[in-house]
């Protein structure tokens, strides 16, 4: 049995508001795999193709996201996700999905902080990338070890940013489908037509689910919510609406951006342009296209790598909390902040970004397929884990009235959104580019596994489940 000490939790100071919750959880989300993939996926599955895997994507969306909320309201922890994986599945699980994500958000950071420097030799390419990517490393990291509420207020504007314009894209594509606007060459006003030229699905059902997992990554990013749960002012109040706000925003800014794109860019221009967003500007004429959309990718790149340090951050810290890593991970300074946590984070980053640039083909390529594959990996053990927590909960004879948020339709909640992620990485494997996620992934799983039943020779079994509210 692992020693007794006062929650670690308890020590976190709870700054976080509702918008602090819906910009982090949008800033995770709203990404590199909105502005370039999405022209991949037009080009691969076609208009039509593309409005419908965004629309299974965001349902996956919604159904992993009331799962959370109905955990995170129960028992709002940092770490979160992975806490619940160990109480309700098994704590190798729990301790799997833990380094799973670690992963997945320390890889993000290290490409986020390569590309940034990309960015940045747009408008100064006589400086080193190497230079710019110091630069930001220094920054996003003063965001983070400041005070939560500071990383909070920067994620707010740097997410504010990518929404303006993401708004401001679809009123101006759309008022442009229509003719509203005249397109800046004196072609007509596509409206849809765009969207069938090519017929509703011309290459098959099959694009759609190799192309699951690209889509769910674009996703990726909401489960942050649950992440910052421990943070948070007033949980059981705050984190539905941030969740309904964030997938209802999501669903509309995704949806709708897709809409345009697959609107104005016929399917055989989409996968021959670095981001569709630039040809959509340029087609509509608006001045310094280039330029607007470099700074709105250097904002989101920045944004992700901000989030992805917290969130790296956050599940070291929870690791510790949990007894399976050193204590001295789970300290947190005066100002609740984890900083060897964050340290640690940060050179993982560093590494990441290193093996960018000095293997780009072997060991980047390996590293950044698990990102995806563990994303997915880490929504199945929430829909699992909320399979199990509602189940105990009843079983204790507790009623549903008692539980502060309710998931809807259970059981087809997490059983849909279970399925729906499993058939996504069975997708993976019809994707010549992307198989690699699975001779990745899976190994990496099953060695997690391993080194847990190495570590902990005698695991506490999961009653401690029924302490919850």
């Amino acid at each position: 049995m692992s020693e007794q000490h006062p929650p670690a939790q308890d020590q976190f100071k709870r700054t976080m508001k509702v918008r602090h919750l819906v910009m982090l959880s949008l800033g995770g989300v709203i990404g590199t795999g909105l502005f370039f993939n999405t022209g991949y996926i037009i080009s691969t599955t076609g208009a039509a193709g593309t409005l419908l895997a965004y629309l299974i994507g965001a349902l996956v969306v919604w159904l992993v996201m009331v799962c959370l909320g109905e955990l995170s309201v129960a028992m709002p922890e940092t770490g979160a996700f992975h806490v619940y994986a160990a109480r309700y599945l098994s704590p190798a699980t729990g301790y799997t999905v833990a380094w799973l994500y670690w992963l997945t958000w320390t890889v993000a950071l290290g490409s986020s902080l390569t590309a940034a420097g990309f960015c940045m030799q747009y408008w100064f390419p006589q400086v080193p990338v190497w230079i710019w990517c110091l630069v930001f490393c220094c920054a996003i990291y003063l965001l983070n070890v400041i005070s939560t509420r500071f990383f909070a207020e920067g994620e707010f504007w740097f997410s504010l940013i990518k929404v303006i314009t993401i708004i401001a894209f679809i009123l101006l594509g759309g008022a442009a489908m229509f003719g509203f606007i005249p397109m800046k060459d004196g072609t007509p006003a596509p409206g849809l037509s765009n969207l069938t030229a090519h017929g509703w699905l011309p290459n098959g059902v099959l694009p759609i689910l190799m192309t699951m997992v690209a889509v769910n990554f674009a996703f990726s990013g909401t489960e942050l919510i649950g992440i910052a749960a421990g943070e948070t002012q007033q949980p059981e109040k705050v984190l539905p609406l941030a969740i309904r706000t964030t997938v209802a925003r999501l669903i509309i800014f995704f949806i709708g951006t897709v809409l345009v794109l697959a609107a104005l860019i016929p399917m055989d221009q989409a996968g021959i342009v670095k981001s569709p967003f630039v040809l959509v500007f340029e087609k509509i004429g608006v001045p310094w296209a280039a330029d607007i959309i470099n700074f709105v990718i250097l904002t989101a790149i920045l944004s992700a790598a901000n989030s992805g340090l917290y969130a790296s951050g956050r599940m070291l810290w929870s690791l510790a909390n949990e007894n399976t890593l050193p204590r001295a991970f789970a300290r947190v300074n005066k100002r609740g902040v984890p900083l060897l946590a964050i340290t640690v984070s940060m050179i993982g980053g560093l590494l990441a970004l290193i093996s960018s640039v000095v293997a780009p083909d072997t060991v980047f390529v390996a590293l950044s397929a698990i990102s995806g594959f563990a994303v997915v990996a880490v929504w199945l053990s929430i829909c699992a884990s909320h399979f199990v927590f509602r189940r105990r909960h009843l079983q204790q004879g507790k009623s549903l009235a008692q539980l502060g948020y309710r998931a809807p339709l259970y059981p087809l909640t997490p059983v849909l959104g279970f399925l729906l992620c499993l058939l996504a990485c069975i997708g993976l494997a019809f994707d010549p580019t992307q198989r690699i996620a699975l001779w990745c992934g899976i190994p990496f799983v099953l060695f997690c596994y391993a080194a847990y039943h190495l570590t902990h020779k005698s695991s506490p079994k999961p009653e401690e489940a029924n302490d919850v509210a």
